[in-house]
């Protein structure tokens, strides 16, 4: 070998040295942070954690660690790669974070995937000021628009009621839900935070949803969890991985133009929508240089709230059809309530859930089944805290994410008496009334819970209950063959692909 070449190894030797050690001493710097099962360099635990499970992975972990109480618990530290996080399993731990320690764990932790599209802007991503001035806007904007009174309830009737034409059209023959689901769901935001519906043929509004759906998808593939773990290599390599971030800004380039043409209409004493109510809000305070009403923050919050208020509930009445095929008897229950409490000559409101038990839980079970987010998003700590006898610190560079696994609540055995079961009964006193469960947490819980849980939590009675009162559910397969296991899962749950009937009561 000449002496060039030898050269030339030797100082690719020596720095690979060096960013194996730099990777180890960032693994193992910080604080007394919970134990859990030791490191590779680099590596870190990814022979444990599996990119395309990484829910039931970590579930494995806990059941692995727990065996040893002495040594470990329901929190511990692993390392996706470089990144070092603090996973929280079950009811307990999970509380104890997120509402007794409310304030300390407020923080948003890192999601790589998307945060090339976000860094760090839009209410969802957002920190420390930037995140209170907009939640704190956004919360209030959107209670002006109805969220949780009268007025979107009648904003979802009708979206509903547009929902059964398109349905009958069917005339009982097998289609895929998806998109009717999403177009009927996503109006309903849609008239928030744009001020108007769309047309369910509407091109544009067909490749938003496609867009929103494909990139559901895209960030709980196994490409996404690697990219979350190694994003200072992956941002620089093609593939897969980087289909998220165009399908992102795809989406917002749409919201800019919509604010463009609020822009040029704007009215600042008749506000139409959640943007307009933004655009007066950055008027108020462009003299203010510590606002954070800025276009960059309209566009990016905007998308949050479009984003998440349509696929998140979409998703749940896909899956929720799906178990109520498999399981045919409930949904027979679920008819006979509907004969009972509002029958068929109206339309159903939401004030018949108090009457309607039954019903009420089968569609807790549903979302608690579903489990759309299980990882939960990421949090972290917004000061050095102690927790459980260890400390979290809070690093002055990027550092220790806390993962509240949400899946691993919803299925808490100490709360739930049959957590892996399909079971209304979980939401069911010994009298067949409604009954509360504190591990029941789909929006999260904590200064981070979901916007939009009042409106998401009427949509989805008014929804299921508007489409059974009208309508049984056929599948084309044998009860007994329904697979329910998630297309995808990772970041979300990604409901099976399927068809089915409606067949006209």
């Amino acid at each position: 070998m000449e002496l060039g070449g030898a050269i030339t190894m030797f100082l690719v030797i020596c720095l690979s040295c060096l960013v194996l050690v730099s990777v180890w001493k960032k693994m193992h710097k910080g604080g007394k942070l919970p134990p859990g099962p030791t490191p590779l360099p680099f590596l870190g635990n990814l022979l444990q954690v599996k990119t395309d499970q990484p829910f039931k992975s970590f579930l494995e972990v806990t059941l692995q660690l727990c065996g040893c109480p002495d040594k470990y618990g329901p929190v511990f530290t692993v390392h996706l790669g470089p990144r070092r996080v603090v996973v929280l399993c079950g009811h307990e731990a999970v509380k104890e974070a997120l509402v007794d320690q409310a304030e300390e764990f407020s923080g948003r932790g890192e999601l790589a995937s998307i945060d090339r599209n976000f860094n760090g802007f839009g209410v969802a991503m957002a920190n420390g000021e930037r995140w209170r001035q907009l939640r704190r806007f956004s919360l209030t904007t959107l209670r002006n628009f109805g969220m949780g009174k009268r007025s979107i309830e009648e904003r979802i009737q009708e979206e509903a009621r547009y929902l059964l034409e398109e349905f009958r059209k069917t005339r009982g023959l097998p289609f895929d839900p998806i998109f009717f689901l999403s177009r009927t769901v996503s109006n309903v935001i849609s008239s928030v935070v744009f001020g108007s519906r769309f047309d369910y043929e509407d091109k544009t509004f067909l490749s938003l949803l496609r867009m929103i759906n494909e990139s559901f998808i895209e960030m709980s593939t196994p490409w996404a969890q690697l990219y979350d773990m190694y994003s200072c290599i992956m941002q620089y390599l093609p593939g897969r991985h980087n289909r998220i971030y165009y399908l992102i800004e795809d989406l917002k380039a749409f919201i800019a133009e919509r604010v463009k043409v609020n822009q040029e209409s704007l009215d600042p004493n008749a506000p139409r929508d959640f943007i307009d109510c933004f655009l007066i809000q950055m008027e108020k305070e462009k003299k203010n240089p510590n606002s954070e009403f800025n276009m960059k923050n309209l566009v990016l919050t905007t998308l949050n709230l479009f984003f998440a208020g349509t696929e998140t509930v979409s998703s749940t009445l896909r899956y929720g059809f799906l178990f109520l095929m498999k399981y045919p008897e409930v949904e027979e229950k679920v008819h006979q309530e509907i004969n009972h409490v509002i029958s068929c000559h109206r339309r159903p409101a939401s004030e018949d859930r108090m009457k309607m038990p039954y019903t009420d839980a089968v569609i807790h079970d549903i979302q608690r089944m579903t489990d759309i987010v299980p990882l939960g998003v990421p949090h972290t700590v917004i000061r050095d805290i102690q927790f459980r006898g260890h400390t979290s610190p809070r690093d002055s560079g990027p550092g220790t994410d806390v993962l509240p696994l949400l899946g691993s609540v919803l299925r808490d055995s100490k709360y739930f008496s049959n957590p892996e079961d399909f079971n209304p009964g979980h939401f069911l006193d010994e009298n067949g009334r409604f009954k509360k469960n504190d591990a029941f947490v789909p929006f999260s819980s904590g200064k981070r819970v979901c916007l939009g849980e009042a409106m998401a939590r009427m949509e989805l009675f008014l929804y299921f209950t508007a489409i059974l009162q009208s309508f049984s559910l056929k599948s084309h397969i044998p009860a007994k063959d329904i697979d329910i296991t998630p297309k995808v899962s990772g970041f979300g749950n990604i409901p099976p692909t399927y068809e089915m009937c409606l067949v006209p009561r």
